[in-house]
């Protein structure tokens, strides 16, 4: 049985903004019926301030979609659509006091709506053919792509397939699609390859420090970096490469890792000789 917080269980019994606005300015639909959880959240927008002065909303799910749903509806009147597209799906957990774990996903399909919902009042929306062309589907049981299970990783910072399961139900059903949600997590987190040159010969002191701090800039420091993280070269003492890791690095369950893959870079492309030490 899961624990909820009052807040939940409130909006759940009580929930606010329930229903369909006439003629609205924003429509996003989500999720579908068959898959267990299905969102669609109505807008209306003042076209001189650009506000949502209201917001309403159709669930088909379970108490915490409810309430997940209840609760964007709340967050977003009186913002303008530039505030209101911030929005994460951890704030929509926050407002409610929090989630049980398996029942993030609800907060996700909150901020998938509103993001739907202000693509259609911009005019951006694809139409249903041009996104299934653009997207590899890696969860059928539940129809979650992979460009989705990329970005909740990433803005969640989810670095296991438990994870994505509590945040997009992907892998929760057959479980045949759980080596591809291993393989994305590993490629979101994990260095990529770079091509293998032949290692210089017989390094002095000075190309060995000029070769590591390129390898550093040009070959690991953009990838972090794509990724929200970052480092910083603190010293080079002979062989012993001294690093700290900055920005999302920092507090990265998968740090340990990220320092590994960097020694082994620098080992491929400086010197087999090289250790990293993280401080």
């Amino acid at each position: 049985m899961w624990e909820y917080t009052k807040k939940v269980r409130d909006l759940f019994l009580h929930p606010k903004n329930v229903g369909e606005i006439e003629n609205p300015d924003g429509v996003g639909e989500v999720g579908s019926i068959a898959c267990g959880d299905a969102l669609k959240l109505s807008l209306r927008i003042d076209k001189e301030t650009g506000k949502i002065i209201d917001a309403k909303f159709q669930t088909f799910g379970c108490a915490s979609a409810i309430a997940s749903s209840s609760a964007l509806t709340e967050l977003i009147k009186g913002k303008t659509i530039e505030e209101a597209q911030s929005i994460t799906n951890q704030e929509i957990a926050d407002y409610l006091g929090g989630l049980p774990k398996e029942k993030m996903h609800c907060s996700v399909m909150g901020q998938e709506a509103l993001v739907a919902a202000i693509a259609d009042y911009r005019g951006e929306v694809a139409k249903p053919s041009e996104e299934a062309s653009h997207e590899k589907i890696v969860c059928k049981c539940f129809d979650v792509s992979e460009d989705k299970i990329r970005r909740v990783a990433i803005e969640n910072h989810l670095t296991t397939v438990e994870e994505i399961t509590n945040f997009t139900k992907a892998g929760g059903g057959c479980g045949s699609c759980i080596p591809d949600i291993e393989a994305i997590l590993k490629d979101i987190w994990a260095l990529k390859e770079v091509p293998k040159p032949k290692e210089p010969k017989k390094l002095t002191n000075l190309q060995k420090i000029a070769l590591i701090q390129d390898v550093l800039e040009r070959e690991i420091r953009p990838r972090l970096q794509e990724d929200g993280g970052d480092l910083e070269l603190l010293d080079i003492e002979g062989n012993k490469v001294v690093i700290a890791m900055r920005a999302m690095c920092v507090s990265c369950p998968m740090g340990g890792v990220t320092v590994q893959s960097i020694e082994q870079k620098l080992k491929e492309l400086v010197s087999r000789d090289i250790v990293v030490e993280a401080r």
